[in-house]
């Protein structure tokens, strides 16, 4: 099996690249997505360390995009060191530096004990974001578990919430292009559409350049996954799949098997190389 969702500490996962890639091989993969949010700064020790390893490395981003509900996109076979997606991601940071200020600040507002100091020291890498916040506030007592840090404190519209610099859709859609890659809608229920509506609103992405869609997912019941393979099929659209691991920000989702049943097949990353090898 392979996995092409996961997260490394160049972002808000809890393993180095390398670890990463050593704990895919140990599950048994044959394949590995890093798909970092709004970076690529893991793809070298990622590919060195897959090169080493014998396994297939799909070089990735996971992209913030702006939308009525929660879009982010995927972009699988980029080039890592693309000038025009790094310098446009290398924004992206500089906004969520100013940003991971503005919510510390919030909390301390409000009482809560929790440092930029505090945060930077679980973060384990230079980039901070609000899972190491989560993780800040469980170490200290303030909540029970990560997902209580985020519905109380630091989701969308929550007590300490500060909206996020998104991309635009064809912003987006055209980065991923431009460096190679194949853009993917990820766990599709965050659109939170179905049925007709969910199948109209891919197609309109796909008119925007999107390739395909996660419908293998950590989260979906077999059912979804069941429509979500029948509407990227109707579309035309490559069926791709993964675990969204993180570590010890989501410590129910193992990678490569999400919470125990997920199984995507290596054959979905040919088509992703065969798009990415054409350009």
């Amino acid at each position: 099996m392979v996995d092409l969702h996961a997260h490394t500490t160049a972002s808000d996962g809890s393993l180095r690249p390398a670890e990463l890639v050593a704990l895919a091989v140990k599950q048994g993969l044959s394949g590995l997505g890093v798909t970092d949010h709004d970076t690529t700064a893991g793809v070298p020790e990622a590919a060195a360390a897959a090169a080493a390893a014998g396994i297939d490395l799909a070089a990735g981003v996971e992209l913030n995009v702006d939308h009525p509900a929660k879009l982010h996109l995927l972009g699988y076979f980029i080039r890592h060191n693309d000038p025009a997606l790094n310098h446009r991601l290398e924004e992206l940071r500089t906004f969520r530096e100013t940003r991971n200020d503005r919510i510390v600040e919030k909390m301390q507002s409000i009482g809560l004990p929790v440092t930029l100091e505090d945060v930077k020291a679980e973060a384990g890498g230079p980039v901070i974001g609000r899972p190491h916040m989560a993780l800040a506030l469980l170490k200290k007592g303030v909540v029970s578990s990560t997902q209580e840090a985020f519905d109380r404190y630091l989701a969308d519209g929550a007590l300490c919430h500060v909206p996020k610099e998104k991309l635009g859709q064809e912003e987006a859609m055209r980065l991923v292009r431009g460096a190679g890659g194949v853009p993917v809608v990820a766990h599709p229920k965050s659109l939170k559409l179905e049925g007709d509506e969910l199948e109209a609103e891919l197609r309109r992405l796909k008119d925007l350049g999107l390739g395909g869609v996660e419908c293998y997912y950590s989260q979906h019941t077999p059912e979804f996954e069941a429509e979500m393979l029948s509407i990227s099929a109707r579309l035309g659209l490559i069926p791709t799949g993964g675990s969204d691991f993180h570590g010890l920000t989501k410590p129910d989702i193992e990678v490569g098997y999400g919470r125990g049943d997920l199984k995507v097949h290596p054959r979905l990353l040919d088509p992703l190389k065969t798009i990415a090898a054409g350009r």
